[in-house]
């Protein structure tokens, strides 16, 4: 193996994240929860949900997790590993679907150290 193979491996594809207030819904489900449901059933290769401790958006306003505050003035970070395809068809339904988020789209190769006879093939990385 030359050192240009090691750059040909793994899966060329995105790190998307959305930045969703803890309490938004969509059709009677948290809105975090809805996009990993929907991700997943898309076939997107993974999906996480991150709760945030701080930080602040488009009003400036800061927002802590502090023990003695109401729930639901926080954000959660939902996160997805997508190829090109699994991206568009997951950005298509959230615009079908009319829901307003702010998202990060950040190239990315990804893959499987030691991948075994379960992953798909090309998705061998290192």
């Amino acid at each position: 193996m030359t050192a240009g193979d090691e750059d040909k491996r793994g899966v060329e594809g995105y790190l998307l994240r959305f930045y969703v207030d803890e309490a938004a819904t969509q059709h009677g489900v948290l809105l975090w929860e809805w996009l990993l449901i929907e991700g997943n059933r898309l076939g997107l290769h993974g999906g996480s949900a991150f709760r945030a401790i701080g930080g602040f958006g488009r009003r400036h306003t800061i927002h802590e997790n502090r023990f003695f505050e109401l729930a639901g003035s926080n954000s959660i970070e939902v996160e997805f590993v997508a190829t090109d395809e699994e991206e568009q068809r997951l950005l298509a339904l959230i615009r079908d679907e009319r829901i307003r988020v702010f998202c990060t789209r950040i190239p990315a190769r990804f893959g499987v150290i030691n991948p075994d006879a379960g992953d798909a093939a090309g998705e061998g990385l290192l």
